[in-house]
C-alpha cells in the first residue's frame, strides 16, 4: 500500500466513523432534535391524563344535584373506562 492508499482508508474510516456516530444519535431524537421520552414516562403520562380525567368526573357527580339516574349513569362511565 502506497501513501495516497493509506490517506484514502484513513479519510475513509474517519468518515464512516463520523457517519455510525451521527446516525446513531439521531436515533434517540424525534424530528426537531428533541430526545424521545422513554416509553414508561409516556405510560405514566397517559395514566395521569386518565386519572384527572376521573377525578374530574368524580367531583362533577359529587357537586351535582341532578338526581340518583344520573349519578348512576356517570359511575357506569367510570367503570366502562
Amino acid at each position: 500500500m502506497g501513501p495516497f492508499s493509506m490517506v484514502v482508508a484513513i479519510v475513509l474510516i474517519a468518515t464512516l466513523g463520523k457517519i455510525f456516530s451521527e446516525r446513531y444519535k439521531a436515533m434517540g431524537r424525534e424530528q426537531d432534535g428533541q430526545p424521545l421520552p422513554p416509553a414508561d414516562l409516556i405510560a405514566a403520562r397517559d395514566e395521569i391524563r386518565q386519572l384527572k380525567e376521573r377525578v374530574a368526573v368524580l367531583e362533577r357527580v359529587i357537586t351535582d344535584n341532578h338526581g340518583s339516574t344520573d349519578l348512576s349513569r356517570q359511575i357506569e362511565e367510570l367503570r366502562d373506562r
